[in-house]
């Protein structure tokens, strides 16, 4: 797929966190659009892209100047209390784009230095791990969630065709937390998996969040609705697993290999 890259100078980095991310005072996007283009993602249906003109998924903007942005916004932000940061809510940080323009990278050597109360790192790129010299300067107050939503590559490959590999995340979680990081593995949103998923998952983490479409779009589902992803699920028949009731039996079976305590529902494992 042909991706329109482009650039842009934003007037602000730091962005206020509402909504779902209420447990944080800010939102972190170094950039606009996701050449990931899943197909569930629920920024489909928000004004940023909406309103484009383009497909979702055919363009990425690079943020300019996001390194003095983020050292002025975290100077004022600072002023006023604490400083808890979500990077990202309607971007992948770690996308295609970064491994050339390093735009995260840098944002990041700028909280190394002058750090935020609590930094949530979320991606499912294998990228991440470039930068685990960076979170090791940031490790007591950060976390690093990789979304791994399934274990059955020919459902990775029908729900985001453009993602990630699952073999490639996994490993990166691994090395994550061998660098003693604090990591957990996001299913979000659960896809179809097999029997053997849970315990793949207990062998590389201790703690996973689990998040479905009817808890986790923003909307209580309709989001995805007007999606059609259902339609994906009825094609593979696999209409069992597009269920309200599908996320409490996949947490039943996470407790064989997890821990209750260790298992975070929904929005509760992403806050600070």
């Amino acid at each position: 797929m042909k991706i329109d890259y482009s650039r842009k100078i934003p007037k602000t980095i730091l962005t206020p966190a509402t909504g779902y991310l209420t447990g944080y005072n800010y939102t972190l996007n170094p950039y606009t659009g996701c050449a990931f283009a899943c197909s569930y993602c629920y920024v489909r249906r928000m004004p940023i892209a909406l309103f484009r003109g383009q497909e979702w998924g055919t363009w990425v903007e690079m943020k300019q100047h996001a390194t003095e942005l983020l050292r002025r916004d975290l100077k004022k932000a600072k002023k006023k209390g604490p400083v808890t940061i979500f990077m990202s809510s309607s971007t992948d940080p770690y996308q295609p784009l970064e491994y050339k323009e390093q735009v995260t990278r840098a944002l990041l050597e700028v909280m190394a230095v002058n750090q935020p109360d609590f930094l949530f790192v979320q991606t499912r790129s294998p990228l991440v791990t470039r930068d685990i010299d960076l979170f090791a300067e940031l490790k007591d107050r950060i976390r690093i969630s990789v979304t791994v939503e399934t274990d059955l590559e020919e459902i990775r490959k029908t729900f985001t065709p453009f993602a990630p590999p699952i073999a490639a995340r996994l490993q990166a979680l691994k090395r994550l937390r061998a660098a003693g990081l604090p990591v957990q593995a996001t299913l979000s949103p659960v896809l179809p998996f097999s029997k053997k998923f849970p315990g793949k998952l207990a062998e590389i983490v201790d703690r996973v969040c689990v998040d479905d479409y009817f808890r986790g779009d923003g909307s209580g589902g309709r989001r995805t609705e007007k999606l059609g992803i259902r339609r994906i699920y009825e094609r593979l028949h696999l209409e069992e697993w597009y269920q309200k009731e599908t996320i409490e039996k996949v947490v039943e079976e996470l407790k064989e290999t997890f821990d209750e305590s260790r298992i975070l529902l929904s929005q509760q494992g992403f806050l600070p």
